[in-house]
């Protein structure tokens, strides 16, 4: 792990002690309670014992310590190397992250040294100053709860204006691009926020008459043949998915697999992208869709 336990949550909880016991004895009770907010609720049970029994001869069971100064917690070289790589993420722009203390750093990885396959290339243009705006205002509204107004331009290149509460900010890896879901809009549940040509906070007392729209969550029911590494590879692919596996045999499990309603031609072309490896088995209606798009393909020779 590039940022072990050492510089973790057990690392945070007893460097605020210390902190705090630098300039005065902190009685028991408040260790405890500054466990509870720096780590688990279940970390007291670990921490705590240690401090009581001496085990790192930082701080006493009554509060002192021998430390002479703050604790700090600077980063290693192999740290600050990942970092300046994430710095290089064209997407990092887009959170206004300031990285300092990275000049003269290499870093451990670059962008070009990722091959990224079975993804579109129309995503989103990270670099674009007007993106990089539209992006933080619906960010905010999000976390803040406020309306927007949102001048957008459909895929017919007719342009709208939509007042709506954003709901959340998604990112779709297949697409390379960020869909903000809202609710106030009639008939639009999400908006593609490339095609976003501005995004402006509303006055709070502006009021909607439509419900909440929920994003919908589906579920998938699969079937593989554990050949050519298929288990591994269709766990890896959907590795940021809820999912359950079972087994049934030596070589045949079979997956549930959770997603977003509105990702569904997304989930056609991830399945089908395994072959006879996969078959799905429920529910009809995507057994449907992908038996109307193999037709549909073998109508064109491919």
């Amino acid at each position: 792990m590039i940022f072990s336990e050492l510089y973790g949550t057990y690392y945070n909880a007893v460097a605020k002690i210390l902190t705090a016991a630098v300039e005065r004895d902190v009685p028991l009770a408040e260790m405890r309670d500054i466990i509870r907010s720096a780590a688990f609720e279940e970390s007291v049970f670990e921490i705590e014992p240690a401090i009581r029994e001496g085990r790192w001869n930082l701080i006493s069971k009554d509060g002192k310590t021998n430390v002479e100064h703050k604790p700090t917690m600077p980063l290693t070289m192999l740290q600050k190397r990942w970092l300046k790589a994430i710095t290089l993420d064209k997407r990092v722009k887009l959170f206004d992250v300031k990285f300092v203390g990275l000049d003269d750093v290499q870093p451990l990885f670059r962008p070009e040294d990722i091959y990224v396959f079975d993804r579109f290339s129309d995503g989103d243009d990270y670099e674009n100053e007007q993106y990089i705006k539209n992006f933080r205002v619906a960010l905010d509204a999000v976390k803040n709860n406020f309306p927007l107004k949102i001048k957008y331009v459909d895929r017919r290149g007719f342009v709208s204006f939509i007042a709506a509460r954003p709901l959340r900010l998604e990112y779709s890896e297949k697409d390379d691009k960020f869909r903000l879901y809202i609710s106030g809009s009639r008939g639009m549940s999400t908006i593609n926020l490339g095609r976003a040509q501005s995004c402006e906070r509303l006055a709070e007392n502006v009021s909607f008459t439509e419900k909440d729209i929920a994003p919908v969550s589906k579920t998938v029911a699969i079937e593989l043949v554990d050949e050519r590494n298929a288990l591994e590879r269709v766990m890896l692919h959907f590795a940021h998915f809820e999912k359950q596996a079972e087994r049934i045999d030596d070589t045949h499990y079979r997956l549930t697999i959770t997603y977003d309603g509105d990702d569904e031609n997304e989930m056609v072309i991830r399945l089908l992208s395994f072959g006879p490896f996969v078959k799905v088995v429920q529910p009809e209606s995507l057994v449907e869709l992908i038996k109307d798009r193999l037709y549909r393909q073998l109508d064109c020779e491919l």
